[in-house]
């Protein structure tokens, strides 16, 4: 029927785009994780000569299979960032200045408090938990930042800062924590040694050749086929393979050390106590600091989940070149990301729920990448109804 107002006819509301289903691995992978765990733990401890095969897989102190799993998990996020960005990142002080504070002041001091509260009579435990504290992470954060929505260009500067600062001060801060502070306080010390060039190998292995190779595929990739064809085909070709590396890395890292976690339960028990109260503490501690800062909650995600995440494989390195393969260090930087890995995949679920819950915000990737959560599908599922439903009501009133 004509308009017999002689107005315009009304505008339907545009439609929010589409974004794409869930596949089978972002939907599960709480799931996935589990199973590579399990996977892995029984890998070592029923396959004859497993452990001592992976182990002998290393070139320069670095194991190889879990070297080629970080280095596929970190490409496809790194390719991902967007580095004509970063400057606007490198002048929040406020982000540069909070997450020095969390990563160098407040995490290897909680560390140490919860090492000495929770495992006073265990000094070797004790000993590789500080050591765990002092490795700040520099790879999978990465890929828990990107599962939150966090600011991809924040995180990349954030790991970058802390590669820097871990060439620099890691070797000093262990003999601080290990040698001079207990002395001070009238406790057991512990000698420490580690070569800064071990660590400086260790950085640009796991940082520096995913962050390059990151940068020359985003520049040859637009140069030659435009941003449009790289974010929206690209990027969404490369991206599962973060998850396939990660899945890769736990078979392996559990692998390496089955044995060991499945023979010392108990021991791993008292291990995971204070691994827990510590990654809780610590990415509560970010979120909470990047909301009082007014740093939003992208910023605010990548300052917790760096604060809260740990460069395991520089720890177990470390442990194993100073106090021996089979020491108590060593079973202590293992349990680490037996602890860290799904408890930081549930962290990227609450912190979701705290994008909206306190700030009042939804959450999204970058256009063409699919949604990471399932709750947020639903609910821009739930949007596309309403506004649907909305223009047929409009219709009808024009009608």
């Amino acid at each position: 029927m004509s308009n017999q107002t002689g107005l315009p006819p009304a505008t339907p509301p545009a439609t929010a785009p589409t974004m794409r289903p869930l596949s089978a691995l972002d939907r599960w992978l709480p799931a996935w994780i589990g199973l590579a765990m399990v996977a892995g733990l029984l890998l070592g401890r029923l396959v004859p000569g497993i452990a001592p095969l992976l182990s002998r897989l290393e070139l320069g102190g670095i194991s190889v299979p879990i070297a080629l799993g970080l280095l596929m998990m970190m490409y496809p996020v790194l390719a991902k960032v967007r580095y004509d960005r970063i400057a606007a990142v490198t002048g929040d002080t406020r982000l540069l200045l909070s997450s020095l504070l969390l990563n160098w002041v407040a995490g290897p001091a909680v560390m140490f408090a919860l090492a000495w509260l929770f495992l006073p009579d265990l000094p070797e435990y004790r000993t590789g938990l500080i050591i765990v504290g002092l490795a700040r992470c520099i790879a999978m954060v990465v890929i828990w930042n990107d599962l939150a929505c966090g600011d991809r260009e924040a995180t990349a500067v954030l790991v970058a800062l802390n590669s820097i600062f871990q060439v620099l001060a890691f070797s000093l801060l262990g003999w601080f924590y290990l040698t001079v502070l207990p002395g001070w306080l009238g406790l057991d010390t512990q000698g420490f040694e580690v070569s800064v060039g071990q660590i400086a190998l260790n950085v640009l292995v796991f940082l520096g050749v995913p962050l390059v190779a990151g940068f020359v595929s985003q520049l040859i990739g637009e140069r030659r086929r435009g941003r449009d064809w790289y974010e929206r085909t690209f990027v969404p070709r490369v991206g599962p393979w973060a998850l396939y590396g990660l899945l890769f890395t736990i078979v392996m890292l559990f692998a390496l050390q089955g044995e060991a976690i499945t023979r010392r339960p108990l021991d791993v028990a008292r291990i995971a106590l204070p691994l827990l109260v510590y990654f809780a503490l610590m990415w509560c501690a970010g979120l909470l600091l990047g909301r009082v800062l007014g740093l939003g909650y992208a910023r605010s995600a990548s300052l917790a989940f760096t604060a809260a995440g740990n460069n395991f494989e520089l720890a177990i390195a470390v442990a194993i070149g100073t106090f021996g393969a089979t020491s108590g260090q060593a079973l202590a930087g293992v349990v680490g990301p037996l602890i860290e890995v799904p408890v930081l995949v549930g962290l990227v679920y609450v912190s979701l729920w705290a994008a909206r819950t306190v700030f009042r915000t939804e959450p999204r990737p970058l256009p063409g990448e699919p949604s990471r959560s399932p709750v947020r599908e639903r609910d821009t599922a739930a949007q596309q109804d309403v506004m649907q439903e909305q223009t047929a009501v409009q219709g009808q009133d024009r009608a």
